[in-house]
């Protein structure tokens, strides 16, 4: 076998074993997850063992079983192996259990059997865990049993179906995932001191703090170092003051300060011991020459558990604090957050007093610093300091190799005396001793050794060791720089064979950048050294560093196979953690779906909000597992933020130009004129250089789409073909999209619009979406196979379908065609097989032709032409000629009256995508199904998206289904009632069984209508003219109304519905559909126009004229006072005001006459 290929096995073989390490850490995690959980005893055990069963090498072979009181806890698939791992716990009331691991097949003899003592270590821990979680559950039930006040028990909703159980699980994973690395933090640092009992006399406190102000004084670390938790100092005098406090509380520390009275401090500290053996002891002299009487006064120091001394420096306090905490949570912390451990032996009192305040001081600033520049969080930033590295003191050989023993695979750093006791004798070698024993069990530790006697530098220097002199003025200085610059603290510094400085990297890109290019020389001296692996821990990037620091420089043939290994831990770790993220622009994240690259500052937007959302959803949550026969995935997504948008409208001067100018078409040719900041040109063109798919430039505004005041439709996107031969001309036109979009915020619609909603215009700011069009090239063409749109909430089920089924809608070519609202296959998710529509309905309202992306065109321009400049409607048949409609359409048989799926006999098409949805050639529904469920439970609120559908062959022979865009509905069902029966037929005007809307309103006289009578349905634009006009005058009057016309509203259609936009009726507050004789009607489903129907607040009810329960009144309609008519459209008012009732949940409306 070549070297090679040996080196190639031995990387996997490392890899294996870090996954190993990785997989057990998250079994913890998980572990303590479910603990959190609050469920019941037997589902939380339950759910461990299943927990457990992954943790171990072989999960598919392995299952695992939790006994407790005599009740079984097992692992799916649960059956007794030959081969078993066990350990036994106990709760505090003596109830017994025990923990089983079974693997059903021979492997490999390990270290147990062909278990791994990691594994046996796990069990352990795990068995730990378990009953700490046991003792919890008991004295929770000891607190209930106290008698409390009787009242109502609010019931908790539980999932509806199976299908709201698998959005739950996803979610709650999905959430689990994300706090996983938290919940490390979380857990350690357990033990904190909270409450200390000082005992000093007045003038000792008053020698060390001359203002008074002691408490402070003492502890003032914590508030430079910006630390939470600060303890409470509870002072006292003497003797029967200190028993008094002891006696009525706990305290979690006793400090004594022993200065002139030197008795009372020791009578303390026999009756703590005494009593309370269990409270730490720390005892602080006042000075130098204090100790060596009082060593000689209490030789044994049987009652105390350290001795320090007063040095001048008050953050002697806050080291005895951090030295009690470390020395009680280093064992939690390095097993379950991988932090590292500094050791310190000193035998001299003096000088661990001077060493510990220096080394908590420095490690804690590096921390900080460190922090600082990773993380804006400000909570992720106080869990991040419980993962600084933890400080132990040893004060003899002994007890310094048992810590090094205990923590070798956590150790940082030795720093070590020369001279001290080993085998209880002074032995003026003792720490060579220490260092070379150390070097074994760790190899390359960095160690330092200091002394006094400056003769120990040479053999310091034998053993590659820093040295420091005790007596030194620069004392401090040196400490820092080893720390800064041997324990990975500072930027990390690339050196060659001979330690000359070659390159620095300040973060992990440029650690990453600089692996790539440095001399293999420089690679094997950091790899030697273990430099990589220790500078990335001290960062807290502890899964990449447990994945390097195993790997030996002599597991590979060349320095190149280390830098290929290096690279690819890197890059895998990176990707993982970007996962689902906004990340800062680099050219190489543009083509990377899972990710969302910042081209420029400032807020996302609703469009962005809502894009950042979807991906974090899809590439954190385990689609492919549920729907495996499709890629569930987003277009490749670049945002600019809102701060370029304010940038550009300073540099170009345009606040005051747009409150004057109204004429929208000189605000775009002004706009078009602006300059884009350098910085974003600049990303605008690497992303040119990337991205070679068509793009789409899409507006993305503070309110555009949000949960509170969305607006949908108002702005404009843009397409652009993005293949002129010519680079210069494709980023001018890239730079026109985005510059328009910014001019759109200013359109008449968008200000109509903001005056409906009494919203400030330059409140509003813009950021921009650039997306890659999903689809693919026909000829001269654009578009995808499928695009739609589907909602979770149905507000016109047919048949037994429920609100809750949602509805989707399904057509060829770009989305632009359904979202506006024009002819298209609608259907139920969960009943995909099901005809919504009758066979004559299907003929008149299939799909005839469609919207594609002009790709012959390259020098499209948008100044004049508008947002459709370069979209062509297409018939049907064009499509049919390149294959696409295969899978999409189906033939009406005329002979035999009946839709035959397919294409293979002559007749008219119908795209009604049968062969998909009810043949299942693809699991749209399925996947919709799922989406729109994940949506609303993540969101709280049904939800809309839009989606598109690819049905060419990615790289891993599925078909592909984007979701592009994801938002909340508003405005459904709420609690208002109506009984029908109790309700004079007398007395409505309108009677709706098919309505959205919930609540009463009694303030609207105003209605304007399309009269029946003069109504021309090939004359339907002049008919939204007349209303955008009557609109715009009662939204001056500040009067809304009841709007009623025939047909869909908001189509771009005019044959089927009355072709308004969103701004020509904005003033309504309710809104009725209705048919009439020769005009038949389909529910208003344009996404843009429906969200804000919804989102709103507007009344809408659908009424068919020949329905036997739903009507008009339209002759009371025709005796109401005439405001303002035509022969098309009449304003009517009321004497006095209508009573409009809404029923949210039965789906009725009525209005009333009074």
């Amino acid at each position: 076998m070549s070297h090679k290929a040996r080196s190639e096995e031995e990387i996997q073989r490392l890899i294996a074993e870090r996954k190993e390490r990785l997989k057990e850490l998250t079994c913890i995690n998980e572990t303590i997850q479910i603990f959190k959980e609050n469920r019941s005893v037997e589902e939380t055990l339950g759910q461990v063992a299943q927990t457990l069963a992954k943790a171990w090498q072989y999960p598919e072979m392995t299952v695992a079983r939790i006994w407790f009181e005599g009740i079984a806890y097992t692992s799916q698939g649960f059956r007794e192996g030959q081969w078993r791992q066990s350990t036994k716990f106990e709760t505090i009331d003596q109830r017994k259990g025990e923990i089983e691991v079974f693997y059903l097949q021979a492997f490999p003899e390990l270290d147990e059997g062909p278990f791994l003592s990691e594994e046996r270590q796990l069990l352990e821990n795990m068995a730990s865990f378990i009953a700490n979680y046991l003792n919890s559950q008991e004295a929770r039930k000891v607190l209930e049993q106290r008698p409390r006040e009787a009242g109502p028990r609010e019931e908790i909703p539980q999932p509806r179906d199976q299908k709201e159980q698998i959005s739950r699980k996803l979610l709650q994973n999905f959430l689990s995932k994300q706090n996983a690395n938290r919940d490390i933090f979380h857990d350690l640092m357990r033990f904190r001191v909270k409450e200390i009992l000082l005992v000093a006399t007045l003038y000792d406190a008053f020698s060390i703090e001359k203002e008074g102000r002691f408490s402070e004084h003492i502890l003032g670390a914590y508030s430079q170092l910006t630390l939470s938790s600060m303890p409470r100092v509870t002072g006292v005098s003497n003797y029967e003051e200190a028993i008094d406090q002891l006696n009525a509380r706990h305290f979690d520390m006793v400090i004594l300060m022993i200065g002139i009275d030197r008795v009372t401090p020791m009578q303390v500290s026999a009756r703590v011991k005494r009593d309370f053996p269990y409270v730490p002891i720390y005892v602080l002299l006042n000075n130098d020459r204090e100790v060596s009487a009082f060593k000689e006064t209490n030789p044994s120091l049987s009652n105390i558990d350290h001795l320090f001394v007063w040095n001048g420096d008050s953050s002697i306090f806050f080291a005895m604090v951090k030295h009690l905490e470390d020395k009680v949570n280093v064992q939690n912390d390095t097993q379950k957050g991988l932090v590292k451990v500094i050791l310190l032996v000193e035998d001299s009192e003096i000088y661990y007093s001077r060493y510990l305040p220096l080394l908590y001081n420095n490690v804690l600033e590096q921390t900080m610093r460190i922090i600082d520049d990773l993380s804006a969080d400000e909570l992720f930033k106080v869990l991040r300091f419980k993962a600084r590295p933890k400080i132990l003191l040893a004060t003899n050989y002994e007890e310094a190799i048992g810590i090094v023993k205990k923590y070798q695979d956590a150790l940082l750093c030795l720093i070590t005396d020369v001279e001290f006791e080993k085998d209880g004798l002074l032995d003026e070698h003792a720490g060579f001793s220490l260092v070379n024993h150390s070097r074994e069990l760790v190899k390359g530790l960095p160690t330092v050794l200091q002394s006094s006697d400056v003769k120990n530098s040479r053999r310091a220097y034998e053993l590659r060791s820093t040295f420091i002199n005790k007596n030194s003025e620069t004392l401090l200085k040196d400490i820092r720089n080893f720390i800064m610059h041997h324990l990975g603290f500072g930027n990390f510094v690339y050196r060659d064979s001979g330690g000359r400085k070659i390159a620095e990297a300040k973060s992990l890109k440029e650690f990453e950048k600089h692996i790539l290019t440095i001399p293999g020389e420089s690679l094997v001296y950091h790899g030697r050294r273990n430099h990589f692996s220790l500078w990335l821990m001290a960062r807290g990037e502890v899964k990449i560093a447990r994945m390097i620091h195993p790997v030996k420089v002599s597991d590979f043939a060349t320095p190149e196979e280390f830098r290929s290994y290096l690279h690819y831990a890197i890059s895998t770790y990176r990707n993982e953690a970007n996962t689902g993220k906004i990340v800062q622009y680099e050219e190489s994240a543009l083509l990377d779906e899972s990710t969302i690259v910042s081209l420029g500052s400032g807020g996302l937007g609703g469009k962005g909000r809502g894009c950042a959302f979807l991906t974090t959803l899809i590439y954190n949550l385990n689609f492919p597992e549920l729907i495996p026969e499709l890629n569930i995935r987003t277009p490749c997504t670049s945002i600019i933020g809102t701060d370029e948008f304010d940038l550009f409208m300073q540099r170009n001067d345009l606040q005051d130009f747009i409150r004057e100018e109204e004429d929208y078409e000189v605000i775009r040719e002004r706009f078009m004129e602006g300059d884009l900041s350098y910085n974003l040109e600049k990303r605008l063109k690497g992303l040119l250089r990337v991205v070679k798919q068509p793009l789409a430039v899409r507006s993305s505004s503070l309110l555009e789409d949000s949960t509170m005041q969305p607006f949908s439709g108002i702005f404009e996107t843009y397409l652009i073909p993005n293949n002129h031969p010519d680079f210069n001309v494709r980023l001018r036109q890239l730079k026109d999209a985005v510059r328009l979009v910014y001019a759109s915020i200013f359109s008449p619609q968008s200000r109509r619009y903001f005056e409906a909603i009494q919203y400030k215009l330059e409140e509003e700011k813009m950021a921009v979406v650039v997306q890659e069009v999903v689809g693919t090239r026909h000829k001269d063409h654009f578009y995808p196979h499928i695009s739609g749109t589907a909602q979770s909430h149905n507000y016109y089920p047919v048949a037994h379908m429920e609100p809750e089924d949602g509805f989707a809608i399904a057509a060829l070519g770009l989305g632009h065609y359904v979202v506006n609202g024009e002819k298209a296959h609608r259907f139920s998710p969960r009943y995909p097989g099901l005809e919504i529509s009758s066979l004559e309905s299907q003929l008149r309202d299939s799909q005839v032709d469609f919207l594609a992306l002009d790709m012959k065109d390259t020098e499209v321009g948008f100044s004049g032409k508008g947002a459709e400049a370069n979209l062509h409607r297409l018939p049907v048949s064009e499509a049919e000629k390149e294959g696409v409609l295969n899978h999409l359409a189906s033939v009406y048989d005329v002979d035999n009256e009946r839709i035959d799926p397919g294409l293979s006999s002559p007749g008219p098409r119908i795209l009604n995508f049968a062969d998909i949805l009810k043949f299942d050639y693809l699991p749209l529904a399925s996947a919709l199904n799922l989406i729109l469920d994940v949506g609303k439970e993540a969101m709280g609120s049904p939800v809309e998206l839009e989606y598109a559908v690819d049905l060419d062959k990615a790289e891993n022979g599925k078909p592909s289904f984007y979701i592009l865009q994801i938002k909340p509905m508003m405005g459904t069902a709420g609690e208002h009632s109506i009984d029908p029966d109790g309700l004079s037929a007398s007395e409505m005007i309108v009677f709706a069984e098919k309505s959205m809307g919930n609540g009463r309103i009694d303030d609207i006289s105003d209605l304007v209508y399309v009269d029946p009578k003069g109504f021309d349905k090939l004359r339907t634009r002049e008919i939204a003219e007349e209303i955008a006009t009557l609109n715009r005058k009662l939204a001056e009057a500040g009067r809304k109304y009841v709007l009623i016309g025939p047909g869909r509203w908001g189509t771009r259609d005019p044959l089927i519905g009355i072709p308004v936009n969103w701004s020509q009726i904005s003033n309504a507050r309710v809104i009725i559909e209705t048919s009439l004789e020769d005009f038949p009607l389909d529910a208003s489903l344009g996404s843009h126009f429906f969200h804000n129907v919804t989102s709103m607040n507007v009344g809408y009810f659908s009424i068919q004229h020949n329905s036997p329960g739903s009507f008009i009144q339209w002759d009371y309609l025709q005796s109401l006072k005439l405001v303002e008519g035509s022969s098309f459209v009449r304003y009517v008012r009321s004497d006095k005001p209508f009573s409009i009732l809404m029923d949210g949940k039965k789906r009725i409306s009525v209005i009333l006459k009074h």
